[in-house]
């Protein structure tokens, strides 16, 4: 397994042997082009959910016998704002020979996880590649994926509407997609051999006490980064996401289909319960004001966790804060910390493994004006300062 390194955003990530191919948008190698075979697949998907559900309901049925000893036990959930941290703990706990998770390869056929695996078993992995972000992180077919969202938006289709509530609670019952999910889960441990699930989903923000209730054992790790140095983050993928949108619509709907509104030409707030605050956001972006509408939405969210960790004891105890800068600076505890919170045994290959070349980022915090860092400061200051900033 090749190490991770900070990239040039701060974002934890793989080595880049190269960028040759960066600004070749006419090219196919271009980041943002998507193979016409697979936009036609993940369309046919996407349009057709409710046969691929009753295949997924197929597949449960035929290998029944075999998933009766399958349990789900301590799965983990990754969720935040994007850019905080969320890839680097995926693929870290993901290399833990005891975890399952959704893999590249696995778009869009995600249905049928048992199935799919089988059919996809002797397939090369091929020579890594620089995933889209442009970031540093390299990835193969067999790289951990944030997937799992094409599964909750087939039986939430309002999921990532921002004109009405995403949020999820202990209170709420939809047992189809329950009984659903909890059979997906164990077929994917069954296909991986695995005896734990882990999931990298930014949204599961906003699902935080429902999960808690399906899953009492769950543990929740949630990264946190400094307003500044996230903030221009997020500002930076999303103009390099809608330049490629603009060159390559496929793209953006492979993003919608895959379920990621983070950033890019059909850019998404979640709505955590104040309309009002996500209109603002929403207004700010509309009219150019990059940095508030992001500075608002740093604050919206990470103001509706502190508020859920101090007032949901459940959740609390299952949560793992982890603060970017810490993970960057002290690797290997930080590491340890977050592995011995998810009650994963010899974890100590895993820290060896990625635990050397993760460091803290050297470029410049930010290029922020004087002005638009106190803007920053303005919006963010007062729930950052309950993260320790």
């Amino acid at each position: 397994m090749k190490g991770t390194t900070t990239d040039p955003e701060g974002s934890p990530g793989r080595l880049v042997p190269g960028r040759a191919n960066r600004d070749r948008a006419g090219d196919k190698d271009y980041p943002f082009h998507v193979p016409f075979f697979l936009d036609a697949l993940g369309g046919l998907v996407y349009r057709c959910r409710s046969f691929w559900l009753w295949l997924a309901r197929k597949e449960s049925s035929i290998f029944d016998e075999q998933l009766r000893p399958v349990t789900i036990r301590m799965p983990i959930f990754i969720c935040g704002l994007a850019r905080s941290g969320t890839t680097l703990l995926h693929e870290v706990v993901c290399s833990h020979p005891h975890v399952a998770t959704h893999r590249s390869k696995d778009y869009p056929m995600l249905f049928t996880p048992f199935w799919w695996r089988r059919a996809t078993a002797n397939l090369r992995s091929g020579r890594p590649r620089e995933r889209v972000h442009q970031d540093g992180v390299m990835i193969t077919t067999e790289s951990p994926d944030a997937l799992e969202e094409m599964l909750w938006m087939a039986f939430f289709p309002r999921c990532h509407d921002p004109s009405v509530c995403n949020l999820l609670g202990s209170t709420d019952h939809h047992p189809d997609w329950e009984s659903f999910y909890h059979l997906h889960l164990r077929k994917l441990l069954l296909a991986e051999g695995a005896s734990r699930y882990a999931a990298k989903a930014n949204y599961h923000v906003a699902r935080l006490p429902y999960l808690a209730r399906l899953f009492p054992d769950a543990r929740f790790l949630i990264p946190v980064r400094a307003p500044a140095g996230h903030i221009a983050s997020l500002i930076r993928q999303h103009r390099l996401f809608s330049r490629g949108q603009r060159k390559h619509p496929r793209a953006l709907a492979y993003m919608r289909r895959s379920g990621h509104f983070e950033f890019g030409l059909d850019r998404r707030p979640m709505h955590l319960g104040d309309g009002e605050r996500v209109r603002r956001i929403q207004s700010a972006w509309a009219t150019g004001d990059e940095v508030r509408g992001a500075a608002m939405y740093w604050d919206m969210v990470h103001g509706y966790l502190a508020r859920l960790l101090a007032t949901n004891s459940q959740v609390r105890n299952a949560t793992l804060v982890i603060r970017f800068e810490a993970l960057c600076a002290n690797p290997a505890e930080t590491l340890r910390t977050v592995l011995g919170h998810c009650a994963l045994p010899e974890a100590e290959p895993v820290i060896e493994c990625h635990a050397p070349v993760i460091r803290l980022p050297t470029y410049y915090e930010s290029n922020f004006s004087p002005e638009e860092l106190a803007v920053i400061r303005d919006e963010t200051d007062e729930t950052a300062k309950l993260f320790g900033y």
